[in-house]
C-alpha cells in the first residue's frame, strides 16, 4: 500500500508537469522573473522528493486507526492534492498570472489545513509535510511576484 500511496501521488505530480512542459519551457522563458526565481531545473527534483513525501503521508495517514480526523484529514489531502494538481495548469497552460495566485493562495490554505489534521492523526505525518508547506509559501511568492513584474 505504501508503494501504491507514493506511486499515485508522483504520478498525478507527473502528469501535472508533463501536461505543462511545453509552457514551461516556452512561454514561462519569456516572462520577467524576481532576482529570487530558481533555476528551472531545480523545479522537478523538489516536487518529486515532496510528492514522494506526501505518499508517504498520505499512506502513515491511511493504516491509522478510523476516526472523524482521520477522514478530514484525507479529504484536506485530496482537496490540496486536487488544487495543486490544477495551479500547474491555471499557470502555465492558460497563462492566468492573477487566477494561479489566487489559486495557490487557496491551496496554501487546504496544505495548512491537511497538515494541522495530519498532526492530529499521525503527527509524523505532519513533520513529512513541513518542506512542501514551505515551498508552496516561497511558489506563493514567486507567483505574486511574477504576477506583479508582468502585469
Amino acid at each position: 500500500m505504501l508503494v501504491l500511496c507514493v506511486l499515485s501521488v508522483l504520478g498525478i505530480g507527473f502528469l501535472s508537469g508533463f501536461a505543462t512542459m511545453e509552457s514551461v519551457n516556452g512561454w514561462y522563458i519569456t516572462l520577467e522573473k524576481p532576482f529570487f526565481n530558481p533555476p528551472n531545473y531545480l523545479f522537478g527534483p523538489v516536487w518529486t522528493i515532496l510528492y514522494f513525501l506526501m505518499g508517504i503521508s498520505i499512506y502513515l495517514i491511511l493504516k491509522s486507526p478510523a476516526s472523524k480526523e482521520k477522514n478530514k484529514a484525507i479529504l484536506f489531502f485530496c482537496i490540496q492534492l486536487l488544487l495543486n494538481f490544477c495551479w500547474s495548469f491555471i499557470f502555465f497552460y492558460f497563462k492566468l498570472l492573477g487566477m494561479a495566485l489566487l489559486e495557490i493562495i487557496v491551496l496554501w490554505i487546504f496544505i495548512l489545513l491537511m497538515i494541522i489534521q495530519f498532526k492530529k492523526v499521525k503527527p509524523v505525518s505532519f513533520y513529512l509535510q513541513i518542506p512542501y508547506l514551505i515551498w508552496v509559501s516561497f511558489a506563493l511568492v514567486l507567483n505574486a511576484s511574477i504576477f506583479y513584474l508582468n502585469r
